[in-house]
Formats: structure tokens, C-alpha cells, sequence
């Protein structure tokens, strides 16, 4: 299984690259993780919000791989402890197909495109800076890889 991580983001500051890098080189090597940065659509004036979200929908569905598993990150997506999100990737894991993790833009997903996901995450029920979420799922993910391989790293 591989995990792809896509994101609407500009660039971010060094702390979310720094955050990021060091829970992403603790991953499994056969997870073969990857954090795609996909650009924002354009804030032009009289832009709508749906012609935005729109946009960033486009450009995130053709960075997905094909077949696989798209996982949403919404704050009215389901919540998991740490225990029952590596019970999740495990299960996915078996199942043999790639993961696409998304992240959306300043507006959030296109409700199509978010809807149409096969599942939908919530980190929290509040609202967090876009590189903040990349820290946490990355360091959730690391998080659970470790819990999965016997180690106590869950606590």
C-alpha cells in the first residue's frame, strides 16, 4: 500500500515542512508516502467560492492514483482513537490499494468531490491551519504504523 498525502496549499512555513519531514521519515518504506502540494485556485475578484472549490476538485482528482482509496479530511468526517485509526490502515493495507489522503484549499473540499470519497476523516472538530493538519495526520499515521508493528508508541 501506498500513501499519498494531497494538499491545496501555498508554500508553508518552515515549521509545518520541518513537522512534517520528521514523522514522514519514520513511516513504513513500504507505505512509500508522498505529499503532493496542489495549487490553490486563483483568488480573482468576484470569484465564488463553489467556481474555487471547483477548481482545486479538478486539479486534486487527477493527482489521485488511479484505484486508489480517496480519504477526505473533514471536521464532519468520523473520529478514531489512535487504536481503531491503525485497526482501519491495517485493514486497508490488506485490501491491497493505494491511499490518497486529501487535504482541501482555504474553502475546504468541493462538496462533490468530498462526498464522493470513500471515506472522510475528522482530526478534530475544530477548525486548523492547513500545515498544522499535515503535521497531525502525518504524525497519526506514523503513529498508528508504530502501534501496528508492537511498539508502545500509542500512549
Amino acid at each position: 500500500m501506498k500513501i499519498r498525502l494531497l494538499t491545496v496549499s501555498h508554500k508553508q512555513p518552515a515549521w509545518v515542512l520541518e513537522g512534517c519531514a520528521e514523522y514522514e521519515k519514520r513511516l513504513p518504506r513500504e507505505w512509500g508516502f508522498q505529499l503532493v502540494e496542489i495549487k490553490p485556485e486563483a483568488r480573482t475578484s468576484g470569484a465564488s467560492t463553489e467556481r474555487v472549490q471547483q477548481g482545486e476538485a479538478k486539479r486534486l482528482a487527477a493527482a489521485v492514483p488511479k484505484g486508489a482509496r480517496v480519504v477526505a479530511l473533514d471536521e464532519r468526517g468520523k473520529v478514531f482513537d489512535t487504536r481503531a485509526f491503525a485497526d482501519l490502515l491495517q485493514r486497508w493495507q490488506h485490501d491491497g490499494r493505494d491511499l490518497a489522503f486529501v487535504i482541501g484549499g482555504a474553502d475546504g473540499l468541493e462538496p462533490a468531490f468530498r462526498d464522493g470519497a470513500e471515506a472522510r476523516l475528522s482530526l478534530s472538530a475544530m477548525t486548523m491551519p492547513h500545515g498544522l493538519v499535515r503535521i497531525v495526520l502525518v504524525e497519526q499515521l506514523y503513529r498508528a504504523a508504530s502501534l501496528l508493528q508492537g511498539h508502545p508508541y500509542h500512549k
